[in-house]
């Protein structure tokens, strides 16, 4: 870090293992964004239920980020809780400057190649030439009427009793 650490502690006095635990999980930060400003740790207890908070307020260049989780009973867990979601704010905040975009996996698309209106299921035919049931329930925006074969669906993937069907499909 840039900037020292900043440890605050309200209705409660630490411990020098405490400040030490904290002193590592903010060191541990560093590893996900190494241009933090600076970290500022407020420790607080609730004197009400015998709780502890923990806020971590993190600087990064553009930006401060503020994590605040469920009081807990257990001040370690309360500051493990509290650095994890710091650590996960980091890391999508790194993937943002990075530009980096998850992607998705795209559903597998078929053609229907039998339909029987009337019973309510048909089959689809992949590009590898399998065959995939589809049920009527399966089709979504309830538009199993207005299929026709040829038409071309994405679709997910179970197994059935009786062999892979669609447990939706969606007309492109």
């Amino acid at each position: 870090m840039i900037l020292p650490l900043q440890i605050t502690a309200r209705n409660m006095e630490l411990t020098e293992a405490i400040k030490s635990n904290i002193r590592e999980k903010a060191e541990e930060l560093n590893k996900f964004y190494d241009r933090i400003t600076s970290c500022r740790v407020v420790v607080e207890s609730l004197p009400k239920r015998s709780l502890y908070n923990v806020h971590v307020d993190i600087t990064v260049p553009g930006k401060e980020l503020v994590v605040k989780r469920e009081p807990n009973t257990d001040l370690y867990i309360a500051i493990r809780d509290s650095f994890s979601a710091a650590r996960r704010e980091l890391e999508e905040y790194a993937r943002r400057q990075r530009r980096d975009v998850k992607h998705h996996e795209e559903s597998p698309h078929a053609r229907i190649s039998t339909l029987f209106q009337d019973k309510g299921y048909g089959f689809l035919t992949t590009p590898e030439g399998r065959e995939i049931y589809f049920h009527e329930n399966s089709v979504l925006n309830h538009g199993f009427k207005q299929l026709e074969i040829g038409m071309e669906v994405r679709f997910s993937e179970v197994m059935g009793e009786k062999g892979p069907q669609a447990s939706s499909v969606n007309v492109i």
